[in-house]
């Protein structure tokens, strides 16, 4: 049992750290369903 089988997540990445789809990537075979996915500019 993982713990995001059956979780649903959204993910917020930032443009000079961590974009979006690569967190989506990171997650992906874990069983989390990801709802959202975006890349924004934190100033």
């Amino acid at each position: 049992m993982n713990m995001f089988d059956g979780k649903k997540v959204m993910i917020i990445g930032d443009r000079d750290g961590i974009p979006g789809p690569a967190i989506e990537e990171c997650l992906k075979g874990t069983g989390a369903e990801v709802v959202f996915s975006a890349t924004e500019c934190f100033v």
